[in-house]
């Protein structure tokens, strides 16, 4: 962690979950912290821990799947704390159904929170990072973007995507000292994932511990995963010790991918 104490970040879906953890853990780092999501009772109860921690820190109220939102985000994270070194994609949907019962609104909300949202937070990003000479960015993917599943195709075409915009805006400033990665778990221990279980729960007739325990044994570790855990991975991806590492999507499942 050692690298990041003076450092500003910027992490969207930070009001729960994964982006709570990382938004934390980064305060912890020395960073100062933009904490963004949709809800502002979350992002501003976050804001508040992190301050509690020692770290400056805004909540940012905003929509990833908005152009004009995300510009407005990056105003205010600079107004507030500066210019911003790390940026951390972590807002995200995880619809559950089959292909063929998809509906547009399920696949237009994947994609267009999942991999429009980081498009736009990327195209905001690096510019500024690439003529600063340093900067990290890392997006919350899933495994879904590595294989398939059924009852996630959108979710999982969503994480295809970013993988591949990880890899090409990676190449494109790796030699003005910016990396760009993803870090792929499996099921996190999560309020999404609870909402998931629901939905799978009510679609396949299954009682929902009976969905979680299916899911935890997707990994050979027979388990979920922790907001804790991944937020570790991302630590060490925008630390200085990780100069070396872009353009990868690292998993974080267990063995479930080998």
């Amino acid at each position: 962690m050692a690298g990041l104490a003076g450092r500003r970040a910027l992490v969207t879906g930070g009001g729960r979950g994964i982006g709570r953890a990382v938004a934390l853990d980064l305060a912890r780092a020395g960073a100062a912290v933009a904490v963004a999501a949709r809800t502002r009772a979350d992002v501003e109860a976050v804001a508040a821990e992190a301050r509690r921690l020692g770290a400056p820190a805004a909540a940012l109220v905003a929509d990833v799947t908005r152009p004009e939102s995300v510009r407005e985000m990056f105003g205010a994270a600079r107004e507030a704390l500066g210019p911003i070194d790390v940026l951390v994609c972590g807002a995200g949907v995880a619809p559950s159904a089959t292909v063929a019962r998809t509906t547009d609104e399920q696949w237009r909300a994947a994609l267009d929170t999942n991999l429009s949202g980081c498009f736009y937070c990327l195209r905001e990003a690096l510019g500024a990072m690439a003529g600063q000479g340093w900067g990290r960015v890392v997006a919350v993917a899933s495994i879904a973007g590595k294989t398939g599943y059924p009852y996630v195709g959108a979710y999982a075409a969503s994480k295809h995507g970013v993988l591949g915009l990880v890899k090409c805006a990676a190449l494109e400033v790796a030699g003005q000292g910016v990396t760009v990665n993803a870090v792929c778990p499996g099921y996190v221990d999560t309020p999404m994932t609870d909402v998931s279980v629901a939905r799978l729960a009510e679609k396949t007739g299954h009682p929902p511990g009976d969905v979680r325990r299916r899911l935890e044994e997707m990994s050979p570790q027979k388990r979920l995963f922790t907001a804790e855990e991944v937020s570790a991975l991302v630590l060490f991806l925008c630390g200085e010790q990780a100069r070396g590492i872009t353009g990868q999507a690292l998993s974080l499942d267990g063995g479930t991918l080998v």
